[in-house]
């Protein structure tokens, strides 16, 4: 009995101690893994948009400015409007030609847009004479008559420098009319010389309309030899009488 349960005995121990390293192998955890850490994305670049309703103005009117952005914390417009909202509006009266900028900051960095405002000047005001003896002193002065050769009509190179000079005084005063008076010398008949005259009115008449004077200032008459500005009967005065000449318009 006893030769026999000592083997036994053995295969019994052997299985106990098999039985126990199975139970303590099942029984160990498995160890956990630590996730990688995660990195926040970067802040957003801001943007921001500006424009303007209407771009040209005359000087005194009024524009109005109009803005968006994305992702700014700060928004300031140049010249002189300063901090804003992030959106909006405004209206600004600039002097002369502007140009508008925002700059838009946030944590992401910062842009800028402009835009641009055109500002017409005004015409300058015409000459104001302040009373008709100051014009008409300046008249005699400034406009210069035109001298023909004998039995012509056609303008002289000195004639056309004259004229020049008088086109000049009219575009200074736009109120002004005139008459241009054409004159002959006492040779010839009467009849002759009153259509040699108009001929001579006509001539200045053209040249000036040619330099940019409106035609509606300007008529013409003829006195022939009627009207002499010089009475003597020698090449030196009735070169003198054989001109265009110039009298205000009433």
């Amino acid at each position: 009995m006893t030769q026999l349960s000592r083997p036994f005995y053995r295969v019994c121990l052997v299985l106990a101690f098999a039985a126990a390293a199975l139970t303590v192998g099942c029984s160990k955890k498995p160890v956990a893994s630590t996730p990688p850490p995660v990195s926040a994305p970067p802040p957003a670049r801001p943007t921001v948009s500006l424009t303007a309703d209407p771009t040209t103005i005359n000087k005194g009117e009024t524009v109005t400015l109009h803005w968006s952005s994305t992702n700014a914390t700060q928004l300031t417009i140049a010249p002189e409007v300063g901090a804003v909202a992030p959106e909006g509006s405004t209206k600004v009266s600039p002097a002369d030609s502007t140009t508008y900028s925002i700059t838009a900051s946030g944590p992401g960095g910062s842009a800028d847009s402009s835009v641009r405002i055109s500002v017409n000047a005004p015409a300058p005001p015409p000459a104001v004479v302040e009373h008709n003896a100051t014009l008409e002193e300046m008249f005699l002065k400034e406009m210069r008559d035109a001298y023909f050769d004998l039995d012509k009509a056609d303008l002289r190179s000195d004639a056309r420098t004259a004229l020049a000079k008088s086109a000049d005084f009219m575009r200074g005063y736009p109120q002004l009319k005139v008459v241009v008076e054409g004159h002959c010398d006492e040779r010839g008949s009467t009849e002759y010389n009153l259509a040699l005259g108009d001929r001579r009115a006509a001539a200045v008449k053209q040249y000036l309309v040619g330099l940019g004077i409106g035609a509606d200032r300007i008529s013409t008459v003829s006195y022939g030899k009627e009207k002499p500005a010089c009475m003597e009967s020698n090449e030196e005065c009735w070169q003198k009488n054989r001109r265009g000449h110039f009298v205000m318009a009433k």
